[in-house]
């Protein structure tokens, strides 16, 4: 048996330990091995070396994140406790934003942080993979950083209104109404990363902009970071145009899923045209994704094994198909 004591400094005890110290009881509950007791401005944690480890980084992400948004409610221990890996320092480089109920949002996957890299080094970036693989989602967040570190001016995020089995024109409503189905899931992204209030004021004002790909053509994008979603259902000329929207200051994520082409089978996807045409670009980087970097509920994976099995194809979403 093991014990580490914590000494809680500059902290509200009530609004740190909760009300009937709720808060160190959840996560005592997460850990029946370990007995987490608190006393006074210490806690103390009794048990294997392994978990102590865990419950200390655990302990300090909500620390920071106490002092960082000067509350903690359970609500906000319980999202901590639901992430399902080890919890980073709270300082460490590859935390990108903290989200809107008090989470961290981090790579999780190796390829994952290649992506982070590529955006770093290149101002045009393609990521390809399956559904799952948080592009979208990782994608946003790099554009949200951006945004509050103010090195980019605005947001614009869009992607091409392809139905995937559905036809448009029986959605009811006028064409913004038939088209945000479309965009729910970077809407969803938002959500997480940019409270309420906040965003609304960034849409209204259009320093976010989330329009179909349609809306992209003539114009220059300076000083924002930009994102194409679903490109695989992009025709060549479509995203011929939107890459040469790029203006000085801009950076541009292209995001795709090679296996979920919802175009006409006689129409060619410009993603994989694109994919081919600017390989060996100076500035342009290219980053895969697989199921192993799947980060939704973790049969999403075998699903997606299933199918690569039934088709008779490891993966057909290899970049090296491109070539």
């Amino acid at each position: 048996m093991v014990e580490k004591i914590i000494t809680l400094e500059n902290v509200s005890l009530v609004d740190f330990l909760g009300v009937d110290n709720s808060n160190i009881r959840e996560l005592a509950s997460a850990f029946p091995k370990t007995k987490i007791i608190s006393r006074g401005n210490e806690i103390r944690i009794q048990g294997t070396g392994t978990e102590i480890l865990k419950i200390n980084d655990i302990l300090n992400s909500l620390i920071h994140h106490y002092h960082k948004y000067g509350k903690l409610t359970y609500d906000h221990v319980k999202n901590f406790l639901a992430q399902d890996e080890a919890f980073p320092d709270p300082d460490r480089d590859d935390v990108l934003i903290y989200g809107t109920k008090g989470f961290v949002i981090r790579p999780k996957t190796t390829h994952q942080q290649q992506l982070i890299d590529a955006v770093k080094k290149n101002d045009v970036v393609f990521a390809v993979g399956p559904a799952g693989t948080g592009k979208t989602y990782l994608s946003v967040a790099m554009a949200v950083k951006a945004l509050k570190n103010k090195e980019i001016k605005k947001i614009i995020i869009t992607r091409p209104a392809v139905e995937a089995g559905e036809n448009l024109g029986f959605l009811p409503g006028d064409l913004q109404e038939k088209i945000d189905p479309y965009l729910r899931p970077i809407y969803d992204a938002l959500d997480d990363m940019v409270p309420s209030e906040k965003l609304k004021y960034y849409r209204e004002n259009r320093v976010i902009e989330i329009a179909p790909l349609a809306y992209m053509r003539g114009r220059t994008l300076n000083n924002a970071f930009v994102l194409l979603d679903e490109a695989q259902n992009t025709t060549p000329m479509q995203i011929k145009m939107f890459l040469t929207r790029l203006g000085p200051n801009s950076k541009l994520i292209i995001n795709g899923d090679r296996t979920q082409v919802d175009l006409p089978k006689n129409q060619k996807s410009g993603l994989d045209e694109a994919l081919h045409i600017l390989r060996g670009i100076k500035g342009i980087g290219f980053v895969e994704l697989d199921e192993r970097d799947v980060v939704r509920h973790k049969i999403v994976k075998d699903i997606i094994k299933a199918y690569d099995r039934h088709s008779g194809k490891k993966w057909d979403n290899s970049l090296k198909n491109s070539e």
